[in-house]
């Protein structure tokens, strides 16, 4: 696709598409296909020979044939011309195949024998091929195309320069482990590693040389060996014999030169701060036995509701504790070495060999995401510090809205500007806005002069920029009656939030994507997908997944990072960080994805409604990267490609087990081996085919890639159980060029289909209807049935056995804003909560779903955290408002304590203050942090959490749908402004209750006290002490309401004193200060009346 082609705006089910032209040209203009292709076979150019010639296939009537399909046919094929029906003649560049004859005239010994480097070529084609049968727009003819791929066993096999034919086959020294048994399970660049190989005998007449051996490049290759082998043993042994890649179940060693070293390592926490927290953990677990013990063993006769309340609380904080606090068992922190990276795959005068990845921004609400803070965003990813050809960046617009349309095509004039100075003077963060809020001296280490003049020039040009987008934002703000039009008059297709075509804009892409001196940008894509009454859209979750297909359609980069609007890069080498563990080789294959912290920016110093949650992200997130990884966030985070398509993690291959010789035959297989050959023995016939066709290497599947093979005919009828090519499209849908693409497991766009094609496969996957009756939002890409599709698409991942990595870079990765408004706060604590229940009430419940998968025991106990502690809303609801009303009633909740009773209270408070205490050394936590994240936590239980136990079983059991609320991003030009700005909402009422009624209670038992003398003020204090604990977790709730002018909005105030009052008549109904008794009581005066 090119910048220069327009708007594309059309749908798929209407069959309509057109091109809006941009810089005034007139009209909306059909799009046309674009030819060209020369290759008879594929429509690809036929392309260069090695030596920078036309390359011709055939000698004889030069029928044009591009190279990959010339290798191909002579590889799997019938090796003949398919115009003259010649035998095609070996070519300098390629491999010898079976039947070649020796050619003097061509000296190309490196080229000869080279069978291993096929592999993505042949993953390459074989995706060709399928598209070549299924998609006919956009394509040259296929008349040509082999309507049979014939597969050969033979290898031509390594000697000293003769073809050795007089040898049977099955007597050869070199033969492929895919020959064993006498069949292949695999085309011949798919050998199956699994398979072992069976030794051959030689011929005893024949010089070894003959095979290879004893020649001089055999010599050297085994001198190599030697010496690789001599420097991975003085590895080990540097490393006290550890497994130095820190993950014991590895695959083998690489060589260990200095690019072949891992890119990332485990830093265990020492163990002088980690010992003692498990000790404490472990004694806080008795303790809290025996406590709820005596608990339940000592009821309180005169207030046996309230005792029996109570105990029902603690046992159910205990449970929570328990899954809250052994996901923590394992924590570890990462450390990654970019410099290795470089060294592997950016070699000096070769291309960058980089994975590509595509980046997603999505965004819904210009209003409530104001497009300044999106188009910052956007700036930091274009000026990321990675290759630019491998950098594409896509912005959902969810919301059609023709305001975030301009802003990114002022956004993408800005880039070409602001690109290239970030990259010269190599400035962080690279997002505008919060480069020039700085407060630094931006002079310190920039000695040039021309720094100093092109960063005045710079903030001039952006202070202009911002000029621009916000009289968009102006204009905005009243709609036209008739709707919005572009440049050239056209109707803005997306007038009609609810029902819209699809749209697709390259702002920067392979023309006119350069920067002011004339550098490559990368790419900007504007996607706005279809929608139409009566569909299901999915809210975010469907937007990410057009995303997804949209990006597969024409980049297709084997790696996706998404974001949110608001989170810009505020660490230009964050891309570098992620494929440290993506491209590990001793790590990536079984990673899913690489989350990194949220950090913020614009937040009050004290923090004080928790925005940061840090102790959730320095210590939680550490606990899960020891186990399996850290749960999904939903924003900074990367993923990779194949695990979002629903397959499994590739498996560890185990070593083989070893027996001693000296040990009978009998004994050996009646002791060790008897149990396992039993249970292979019974499986049936087709579970060991479905074996035999496991990748195990990466997440891209075999069985994919068998019926792309079926399709074109390439494999036996012996194979029919092999997942259709049918079984593809149920899944992914019905889209040849994104099927095809879901098969390049390193990603990498379909070089045969044409611009125009894709844009029209484009159009058609972010259609509102092509995900029915498929598998996305089930089992594909982001999943659906929760608001906080990121802890269901995370946890659906790690059932499949994948990993995932938590990396916290030295200088924060992605930085964004929070909202610091407590109404804000509050709806945004809400809706999480609310995608938790949602979650707990589905069939991915982790309670019950997921079992014989890949998820580890206590991973399931985080997830299992994450769903439930909505609930727990309920009895700290209840606990709250027992201080109140054991003031009011002059009751307990326990009864007198003995010394064993107090001896386990007060070990139970040591032990809660030592876990924290410890927890805070280890992770680098500070109280303050620690002490704000209590105090929200009860905060949040009573108010937003209760409310999303009710929204959601309103949802699951009534069908009562709640709207889903963006959270501004945005506030005043005056710091903090919104810290002290005041919103209505039902979530206050509960918290404010709860502060009323306990400051009564406060008062009415000091009253009580003072009447009844000073034998009732040690009864008192444990009361007290209840009370305080309620005031004190709820203090930044009350700062909150009374705002920067100490007012509180009336309705809060009546609603608030409502409750109160009917509290008290309760109470006064109670009269707990008077004594119960059925009569006058008589005392003995020790007269004698009688």
């Amino acid at each position: 696709m090119e910048a220069a082609a327009g708007l594309v705006a059309g749908s798929y089910n209407r069959n309509e598409l057109v091109v809006i032209r941009r810089e005034g040209e007139c009209g909306p203009k059909p799009l046309q296909t674009l030819v060209g292709q020369t290759c008879q076979i594929c429509g690809d150019d036929v392309g260069l020979n090695v030596d920078g010639e036309l390359f011709v296939a055939c000698n004889e009537c030069a029928f044009p044939i591009c190279r990959t399909c010339y290798e191909y046919e002579r590889r799997e094929g019938n090796q003949v011309c398919p115009q003259c029906k010649t035998r095609f003649k070996r070519l300098k560049g390629s491999a010898r195949v079976a039947g070649d004859e020796e050619e003097d005239d061509i000296d190309d010994l490196e080229n000869e024998f080279n069978f291993a480097g096929r592999d993505k070529r042949d993953i390459q084609y074989l995706s060709e091929a399928m598209l070549q049968g299924q998609m006919a727009y956009g394509r040259a003819g296929d008349a040509d195309m082999p309507q049979a791929v014939q597969t050969t066993t033979q290898l031509p096999l390594l000697t000293n320069g003769q073809m050795v034919d007089d040898i049977p086959p099955e007597q050869h020294a070199l033969v492929p482990s895919f020959m064993a048994n006498g069949g292949r399970s695999h085309p011949l660049p798919f050998s199956d590693p699994s398979v072992p190989v069976q030794p051959r005998s030689m011929d005893p007449s024949k010089d070894l040389a003959a095979y290879g051996y004893g020649s001089v490049a055999w010599k050297e290759r085994m001198e190599n060996w030697k010496q690789r082998q001599e420097k991975l043993q003085v590895m080990k042994n540097e490393n006290g014999g550890k497994d130095w890649d820190n993950d014991g179940d590895g695959p083998d060693l690489p060589l260990m030169d200095g690019a072949r070293q891992p890119l990332s390592r485990k830093l265990p926490i020492p163990s002088s701060q980690i010992n003692p927290y498990r000790m404490i953990i472990i004694i806080r677990l008795v303790v809290l036995g025996f406590f709820l013990h005596y608990r339940v063993t000592n009821p309180v006769n005169d207030a046996y509701p309230l005792w029996l309340i109570s105990v029902i609380c603690e046992i159910w904080f205990a449970i929570s504790w328990i899954l809250d606090q052994f996901p923590k068992w394992l924590p570890i922190d990462r450390e990654t070495y970019l410099d290795r990276l470089s060294l592997r795959y950016e070699k000096e005068g070769q291309p960058s060999q980089l994975s590509s990845v595509d980046i997603f921004v999505s965004t819904v609400d210009p209003l409530k995401e104001p497009p300044l803070v999106t188009a910052n965003t956007v700036l930091s990813i274009l000026a990321v510090d990675y290759p630019v050809d491998k950098v594409s960046c896509y912005v959902s617009d969810d919301g059609a809205a023709m305001l975030t349309f301009e802003a990114l095509s002022e956004t993408s004039e800005f880039a070409r500007k602001w690109v290239p100075f970030c990259k010269k003077f190599n400035i962080e963060p690279r997002a505008p806005e919060w480069y020039f809020a700085q407060k630094i001296d931006y002079l310190k280490d920039k000695v040039l002069t021309s720094f100093i003049k092109e960063r005045r020039a710079m903030k001039r040009e952006y202070e202009e920029f911002k000029v621009r987008i916000n009289a968009l934002v102006a204009k905005a703000q009243k709609v036209p009656e008739e709707g919005w039009t572009m440049q050239d008059g056209t109707p803005w297709p997306g007038n009609n939030v609810r029902d819209h075509p699809g749209m697709i804009q390259v702002f920067l892409g392979q023309s006119g994507g350069h920067d002011t001196e004339g550098n490559e940008l990368p790419r900007l894509v504007y996607v706005s997908r279809e929608k139409r009454p009566g569909f299901n859209h999915h809210k975010k979750a469907g937007a990410m997944n057009a995303l997804v297909r949209v990006s597969a359609v024409l980049t297709n980069a084997p790696y996706l990072l998404n974001l949110d609007c608001d989170h810009y890069i505020n660490n230009s080498k964050a891309l570098r960080e992620a494929m440290c563990f993506m491209m590990d080789p001793l790590l990536g294959k079984k990673v899913c994805y690489v989350q990194f912290p949220q950090r913020f920016d614009g937040i009050d110093k004290h923090d004080r409604y928790a925005n940061r949650n840090i102790v959730f992200f320095d210590i939680n997130m550490k606990g899960l990267d020891g186990i399996q990884g850290p749960i999904y966030v939903g924003t900074g985070c990367a993923f990779r490609r194949q695990a979002l398509y629903g397959y499994d993690a590739p498996k560890t291959k185990k070593p083989p087990t070893r027996t001693c010789n000296c040990w009978p035959k009998w004994c050996c297989c009646g002791c060790c081996c008897s149990g396992k050959r039993k249970k292979k023995t019974t499986k049936p016939k087709s579970d060991k085919k479905k074996r035999g066709f496991r990748r195990e290497d990466a997440g891209l599947p075999v069985l994919a890639l068998e019926s792309i093979e079926e399709s074109i005919g390439a494999v036996e009828s012996e194979k029919s159980a092999v997942t259709s090519e049918q079984k593809l499209e149920k899944k992914f849908g019905q889209s040849p060029v994104f099927v095809a693409s879901t098969l390049l497991e390193d990603g990498g766009s379909l070089k045969s289909a044409s611009p125009a094609s894709l844009l029209k496969e484009a159009i058609h996957v972010i259609s509102c209807g092509y995900e029915d009756k498929t598998d996305w939002g089930k089992e594909v890409g982001w999943i659906y049935g929760s608001v906080t599709e990121d802890i269901l698409t995370g946890f659906k991942m790690h059932c499949h056995g994948w990993q995932s990595i938590y990396c916290i870079p030295s200088r924060p990765a992605f930085k964004g804003s929070a909202p610091i408004n407590l109404s804000d706060r509050l709806h945004q604590v809400l809706r999480w909560a609310l995608g938790s229940v949602e979650i707990f009430l589905s069939r991915h419940c982790p309670l019950w779903y997921g079992y014989g998968g890949g998820l580890k025991w206590l991973e399931r106990l985080s997830y299992i955290n994450a769903t439930v502690y909505p609930w727990t809303s309920i009895p700290l609801l209840a606990y709250c408002t027992l201080p109140a009303v054991c003031l009011l009633t002059g009751k307990f909740i326990t009864p007198e304590l003995s010394n064993v009773a107090s001896l386990w209270f007060l070990s139970l408070f040591i032990c809660i203050f030592a876990t924290s205490i410890l927890e805070m050394r280890w992770s680098g936590v500070g109280i303050d942090d620690w002490w704000r994240n209590e105090q929200f936590w009860v905060i949040g239980g009573v108010s937003a959490h209760l409310f999303a136990v009710f929204q959601g079983l309103l949802k699951v059991l009534a069908g009562i749908d709640t709207n889903f609320t963006v959270t501004s991003k945005a506030g005043d030009d005056e710091e903090f402004s919104e810290l002290y700005m005041f919103k209505w909402t039902t979530l206050l009422i509960p918290p404010t209750t709860l502060l009323l009624i306990n400051i009564i209670g406060v008062v009415a038992g000091i009253s009580n006290a003072i009447n009844n003398g000073y034998e009732s003020w040690g009864p008192l204090f444990g009361r007290l002490f209840f009370a305080f604990w309620v005031i004190v977790h709820l203090y930044p709730f009350l700062k909150g309401l009374l705002g920067r002018q100490n007012r509180t909005p009336t309705i809060i105030i009546v609603w608030s004193i409502l409750l109160a009052s009917i509290f008290s008549l309760l109470w006064v109904r109670i009269d707990p200060f008077l004594a119960k008794s059925d009569g006058p009581i008589l005392e003995d005066c020790g007269l004698d009346c009688n």
